[in-house]
This record gives C-alpha cells, structure tokens and sequence, in this order.
C-alpha cells in the first residue's frame, strides 16, 4: 500500500522492530529474545497504565484499586494476561470491566474467556458496534454498494461476541485514572472509540491510527468499514492536548503526537 498522506516519523533510531519490549507468550521476564533484548517483566506506558501483550493485539491494564482492560486481544488471551496479573501481584478476580475500543475479533474475541465464570465484569461497546455484532448472516451477506462495508459486516458476524454488554456513548466521562473520556471516531467500525485521559495527556486509540514503516497514518483500508470517515475522524483527535498515543499493535508514538494528528486532520479535510 502506498501512503500518501502527510506523515510523521518515529524518533530516530527506533523503529517497531526494535522500539517494543513486551515479552511474547513463550518466554519469561528476564530471558533474551531472538533479537538479544532482555524481556522486561512489565511494560508501564504512563502511571497505572501497562501495555499487555495478548493474541493478535495489544491490551491496556489500568491498575487501580479495582482492574480496568482495554479490549480483549483474541480467542485464548486469557492465559497471557493471567501470566502478566502474576507478575504484578494482581489477580483476574480484581478486574471489573473491559472496555472495547472497537468489536474486531483481536479486540474482542477473548472476553468471553476472561468473565468466564464471572457475571459481575461489565463489558462496555459502543452501540453502533453492537449491531454490527448482532447482525444475522443473512444481512451480513447483503450486498452494498461498497464492498469494505460488505466486509466490515463479516469481520463482524464473525467475531466471538460478549454476551452481555453496556452500551457506552460519545462523551462519556469514566471513573478511571481520574477521568477517562470516550470519543466516538467511526470509520474503521461504525462503533470505533477512542479513550482520553487529559491528567496523563494520553490517548487510546485502538485501530484508528496504525504505524506503517515507522510512520504514524490512518487506519487500514482493508479492515475499514468506511476508510474515508475513519480519516475524518482524526479531525476530533487533533483537537486534544496529548504527549503519547497508547496504539493497539505498537509502541507508544511519543514523537510530536500533536502535530502528527494535526497534519492528519488537515490531510484529510484537503
């Protein structure tokens, strides 16, 4: 794919094959990788907030008195974040809610597995994403006039939903890491947030920005929904006051965060 949008680089000398150092599932704190990098036992991006390797994605951990995750990674994560609870002293019976970004299977597909058991874990979604989740085959199927929202649908239909779920709007103002605000940015899904704590300056942002050669750009046209409004919806992020951008396959992006979500904001409205 050949990036055409303005651009902004990851600091010099790193770059995502070597900026990363959340340990992978067969390897303990302490071993060397196959690059010679020793894993570290925990990777904390801000105060109370850990980046935790999972099946196809990354998670958030926000660590208070009670657990908060952000998204789910796939289908058999939860022996992953079991192993990374151990190695903070913390346990899985302390979380009490997931929050999901967007409802992709590597965002999603492994709830179910982490509230097994449990009833009391809420599970927060986006509306429009619910839909999607509940959509039956047959409208999955429908034909539209564009076929990535025909695609969008089945990424959809497919994906291990949460049973039960609560709905989570635009501007809502959670109770963690003393505010965390959710901000509807549709396009990659008709449900996608992103979440932002204005006391750390940090934004999450799921799938709705990615790293392309070291670059930070918009979402992935295959995996979009709709990509032209997924791009116009980094005009709402460019509008915060951010020193890291927490991203869901990456490391933090800390290079001029600002100024890289202006100039996609701008590109996109040209």
């Amino acid at each position: 794919m050949i990036i055409v949008e303005p651009i902004a680089t990851l600091p010099r000398g790193v770059d995502h094959a070597t900026a990363t150092n959340v340990a992978p599932l067969c390897c303990r704190p302490g071993d060397v990788d196959h690059c010679g990098r020793t894993i570290a036992p925990t990777v904390e991006i801000a105060p109370a907030v850990h980046q935790v390797r999972m099946l196809g994605a990354d998670a958030f951990l926000l660590v208070e008195d009670r657990l908060t995750l952000i998204d789910a990674g796939m289908v058999g994560s939860r022996i992953m974040l079991e192993r990374y609870l151990r190695r903070i002293g913390r346990r899985l019976d302390e979380l009490d809610r997931i929050i999901c970004t967007h409802g992709h299977p590597d965002h999603i597909g492994g709830i179910q597995d982490l509230v097994r058991g449990r009833g009391d874990v809420r599970v927060l979604v986006h509306p429009a994403d619910l839909v999607g989740l509940r959509l039956p085959l047959r409208e999955a199927l429908a034909r539209t006039s564009e076929r990535s929202v025909r695609r969008g649908r089945l990424i959809q239909y497919l994906t291990r939903a949460p049973q039960d779920c609560t709905p989570i709007d635009d501007g809502a103002l959670l109770p963690m890491l003393g505010g965390l605000r959710v901000i509807h940015t549709p396009g990659h899904t008709p449900g996608s947030i992103c979440l932002y704590v204005e006391r750390l300056r940090l934004l999450f942002t799921g799938d709705v920005l990615q790293v392309i050669r070291g670059r930070l750009t918009y979402a992935s046209t295959f995996f979009s929904h709709d990509h032209a409004e997924a791009r116009a919806s980094v005009e709402r992020l460019a509008a915060l006051d951010v020193d890291a951008i927490a991203l869901s396959h990456y490391p933090p992006w800390t290079d001029d965060p600002n100024g890289a979500l202006r100039a996609l904001a701008q590109a996109a409205a040209s």
